[in-house]
């Protein structure tokens, strides 16, 4: 791991070291539109699954209580977070480990690699990220490793912010103040490059409004 990839990881385990523990009791009320991505990510006794930055790892137990959820994957900067999302697994009752169910890895986003991380030599059906992109300093290399892992006809899916325009400007102003609070930020500059894919001819891209742009999720079908 170099320098800046251990820097990373490191303001990863600092920021969530103590909220890791009421994550999911306070996300729950502004992450919005979580479930409404995963209902679009298919999954049969043959596909793998990967959760980008999975944090504790709500949305992987979710899915592994589908009749068919096939591999499920998470990687996640923090170990911290990591530690977590393994205690919820095994309160949910959801097999884990390296042949289990569901695989746990650390690591960046930007240097996912199927085979180095999960033994896999395949690549993956579908890859999501979940109000993960909005924080990552790195996202380019992140939205890149995604496609490079992800099998021609495969889906990449993410949730994120957007820009509220739909909303009253005083409730839109507060809300990103607010959630600036917690290093989290609109990039208007990730949801283009998301866009510039599809004129690419490197993917089909189709986006859906949350709550009236409160946030977005991009369906991204590898060409």
């Amino acid at each position: 791991m170099s320098v800046s990839a251990g820097n990373q990881a490191a303001a990863m385990d600092r920021m969530y070291r103590l909220t890791r523990h009421v994550y999911d009791l306070t996300r729950a009320y502004y992450l919005l539109g979580r479930d409404r991505m995963l209902a679009m990510a298919a999954t049969n006794p043959s596909t793998a699954t990967l959760e980008v930055g999975c944090g504790t790892a709500r949305n992987l137990i979710k899915l592994a209580r589908r009749p068919e959820p096939g591999l499920l994957c998470g990687l996640d900067a923090s170990q911290e977070m990591l530690d977590t999302a393994a205690a919820s697994i095994a309160r949910a009752g959801v097999p884990a480990g390296g042949h289990e169910r569901i695989r746990l890895r650390q690591g960046l986003a930007e240097q996912l690699d199927a085979r180095a991380m999960f033994g896999r030599d395949e690549p993956f059906d579908t890859i999501f990220f979940s109000y993960c992109l909005s924080m990552v300093p790195t996202w380019p290399g992140a939205i890149e490793a995604a496609l490079a892992n992800l099998k021609t006809g495969g889906h990449l899916l993410i949730v994120d912010f957007w820009d509220q325009q739909d909303l009253s400007p005083v409730f839109a102003a507060g809300l990103k103040k607010w959630l600036s609070m917690f290093h989290v930020h609109y990039r208007p500059e990730v949801h283009d490059a998301l866009a510039a894919l599809g004129t690419s001819g490197r993917a089909d891209v189709t986006f859906q409004s949350v709550a009236r742009r409160y946030a977005y999720i991009a369906s991204i079908r590898k060409r």
